[in-house]
């Protein structure tokens, strides 16, 4: 019966140092004195405020998360949050809820399979509508109208057996998962494939994105910017590679010397999201950072979960502190080894993508028409001499 652990570890019959039973009114008492206390408080320990978690706990109850005799649903998400937003192994969690390493694990992956469950509502395509933040700044339009967001990939630590490791060892040396994300402007993952080797081209990964069942979809006539270790083809507009990333300080002082550093400069700027997003995601759930000690098919699903729960907490609670640190366009957060970008591939496209010749050519003059507006309207606002 699933309650029966959930019991006995209430009765163990050992007592703790302090001359305390280690009964689950611990646990319990932890999980009541948070949800009792200030907002700040809740956000500090389960990653949300009061109210954003317990709406989150009716959502999984509605598919099915039940409570036990001894856990209620509220401890059971508790545990869950505590251990992915503090990255705690199961014993450190064991000292403070007072449950078995069996319970906490079963709650633990109880709670995951049920915010797995929910994840496909909180992972929204986007529209076809203008985004605001290219709608009102003049530095994006009209120019990049078309654009939806920024995708770009990440690698995440992991544990796997030693005849895995091979495909897992990605350029920099580390065992890592390969993630894609598509993000909006709004700091929202659109999409999220999670599980790939970390030796994985990041071109490969988003090939299999957009081939899949559960595919990448691009609204028509709309496009994703991406950084340089992809290629330039339809629906994903590249920066120049025989130019410089951004702008360069020349004898005059910082200002472009043509139409492609311009443009790669505006376009730095927009894809700048993804590593904003990526940011906000890792300081909310810092277990992403470290491989977690789970079979990989639950490091996969923990990348899955952590996203829809960002996605999650965005929508309910945009105000939340930890995207405040992440809205400026300059609070980029320094990369960690295993995070490192591969080398830049150039225009090239050396992996199979659904697309033919004239697609991709006609994306390379999509490109450079709008770098030779944007020139053209700095040219004539701002007369180089």
């Amino acid at each position: 019966m699933e309650s029966s652990d959930d019991e006995k570890d209430g009765h163990n019959g050992k007592c703790m140092g302090n001359g305390l039973r280690p009964t689950s009114a611990n646990g319990t008492k932890f999980v009541n004195d948070v949800l009792n206390g200030t907002d700040e408080h809740c956000l500090e320990n389960f990653r949300m405020d009061k109210q954003v978690f317990y709406k989150l706990c009716d959502m999984l109850q509605a598919k099915g998360l039940r409570h036990t005799n001894r856990i209620k649903i509220e401890e059971q998400v508790a545990i869950f949050m505590f251990i992915i937003g503090h990255n705690l192994r199961t014993r450190a969690v064991q000292e403070l809820f007072k449950y078995s390493g069996e319970t906490i694990s079963r709650h633990f992956n109880n709670v995951l399979n049920a915010v797995m469950a929910v994840s496909l509502d909180f992972f929204q395509p986007p529209g076809s509508e203008v985004p605001p933040e290219i709608r009102d700044d003049p530095r994006f339009y009209p120019y990049f109208k078309d654009c939806v967001g920024a995708v770009n990939g990440i690698h995440f630590p992991v544990i796997v057996g030693v005849d895995e490791q091979g495909p897992f060892r990605n350029k920099n040396g580390a065992l890592s998962q390969s993630v894609l994300a598509a993000c909006s402007f709004d700091m929202k993952f659109r999409y999220v494939l999670a599980g790939w080797e970390g030796s994985a081209s990041d071109l490969r990964v988003l090939s299999s994105a957009l081939t899949r069942q559960n595919k990448l979809e691009v609204p028509q006539g709309k496009y994703f910017v991406v950084d340089s270790k992809y290629a330039n083809i339809p629906g994903f507009i590249a920066p120049y590679a025989d130019a410089p990333m951004g702008l360069v300080e020349y004898e005059g002082g910082i200002q472009p010397q043509d139409a492609k550093e311009l443009f790669n400069h505006r376009h730095s700027l927009l894809r700048s999201i993804s590593d904003r997003t990526f940011g906000a995601l890792k300081e909310r759930f810092p277990i992403l950072m470290s491989a977690p000690p789970y079979p990989l098919p639950t490091q996969v699903k923990l990348v899955v979960a952590a996203c829809a729960l960002h996605n999650y907490i965005r929508n309910e609670n945009p105000d939340d502190c930890i995207f405040k640190n992440y809205e400026q366009e300059g609070c980029v957060p320094p990369l960690l080894d295993f995070e490192k970008p591969e080398m830049m591939m150039g225009e090239t496209v050396d992996v199979d993508v659904p697309f033919n010749a004239q697609e991709i050519e006609d994306t390379s003059q999509l490109r450079d028409s709008i770098a030779a507006e944007i020139w053209n309207d700095y040219v004539r606002d701002f007369p180089i001499i």
